[in-house]
């Protein structure tokens, strides 16, 4: 399947800008072939490419709507790591494994303030079309620690730190849930007041194992371990 992004309402079909021209110029496509478009919520338009001059059509052939999504869903809110190269590629593999949502968390430690969030998006929607999803995950821009927890459940919130000294359950003790958030901290973890205050609000902290993972590799193994429960 060749997947491309666009808009899909009603019987219409656009594709975006940046991928007619890639349709064109990079991959070269011709009359005639197949292509499938997704608007990245669900919805799919399959059909025929048309190229008329320097603009990439669909003749429409199908539409699916309303697709399903991926169950359960996954929130991981994760500090920025000083290396960028490092979140970008968790973001990556995160979408392949069907992460819902990103969030970028600032956090004592974090010592990225400024995050070009719309590449990241582009990486997502990139990672999505590759993995062929057609839920595209939404990317947070950066937020306070204090601010997120504001609008969380603490039955469906953990946290992974590296404080052994603290009480930790089990990864594979947590329950099912139709969705789950996750945080995960910086390089240097987070501070004991911020593990305090996670604590106050009820949010359980969870172990990875025994290794002290870093902070993209937390988050990838956090959306591995969701993704085993997608494909079960």
């Amino acid at each position: 399947m060749k997947l491309f992004y666009g808009e899909i309402d009603g019987d219409y079909v656009w594709i975006n800008d940046e991928e007619q021209q890639h349709i064109i110029k990079v991959l070269r496509m011709k009359d005639g072939e197949e292509i499938h478009v997704t608007d990245g919520k669900g919805n799919l338009a399959s059909g025929i490419l048309m190229i008329e001059g320097k603009k990439a059509n669909i003749k429409i052939t199908e539409i699916k709507n309303s697709l399903p999504g991926f169950s359960p869903r996954l929130h991981i809110a994760i500090a920025p790591t000083k290396n960028i190269d490092r979140i970008e590629f968790f973001v990556e593999k995160a979408v392949e494994m069907g992460i819902s949502e990103i969030t970028l968390l600032q956090t004592e430690k974090t010592e990225r303030k400024n995050i070009n969030t719309d590449k990241l998006r582009k990486q997502a929607v990139s990672a999505s079309k590759q993995s062929l999803r057609f839920h595209f995950p939404v990317i947070h821009d950066l937020v306070k620690i204090q601010d997120f927890l504001k609008n969380t459940d603490p039955e469906t919130t953990f946290v992974a730190h590296c404080h052994e000294n603290l009480e930790r359950t089990e990864l594979n003790q947590i329950k099912t849930y139709e969705s789950l958030t996750f945080l995960i901290g910086p390089e240097g973890d987070f501070s004991e007041k911020e593990i305090a205050m996670l604590g106050e609000k009820g949010i359980i902290a969870v172990s990875l194992g025994n290794q002290r993972l870093r902070t993209e590799t937390a988050g990838i193994f956090v959306a591995a371990w969701n993704y085993t429960k997608m494909i079960l």
